[in-house]
């Protein structure tokens, strides 16, 4: 991708990553697997930092509800966004995944302190 050269100031000092894709785009499903691989595994960032959004297009096809991600992608949290039919829900989605995130970057700092202290 043109932008590639980007992605290392993307990266820095990140402490989640939002893919978000279109299921019904096939080449979408393979280039989530390199955006995985690029921005959680080589950071290294733990799966439980990553969130994957399957959003669907306004009358979009609804058969793509039990999409089956191949490993290691099926490891990761995927939440399904249609706002037309329920924006409460993915909002609520959003809020759960922000403050997993916010907890673990204070028991990092915390874990980062006591090491400091001891």
């Amino acid at each position: 991708s043109r932008f590639e050269t980007c992605w290392p100031a993307l990266m820095k000092d990140s402490h989640g990553v939002i893919i978000i894709f279109n299921p019904e785009l096939p080449s979408h499903l393979k280039e989530i697997e390199t955006w995985y691989s690029y921005f959680v595994q080589q950071q290294p960032l733990l799966d439980s930092q990553c969130l994957l959004v399957a959003h669907h297009k306004p009358g979009s096809a609804g058969d793509t509800e039990n999409l089956s991600l191949a490993y290691p992608l099926n490891k990761l949290k995927l939440i399904h966004s249609n706002l037309e039919e329920d924006p409460e829900d993915v909002r609520m989605e959003f809020m759960k995944y922000f403050r997993s995130i916010i907890t673990l970057m204070n028991e990092n700092r915390e874990r980062e302190e006591m090491s400091i202290i001891s």
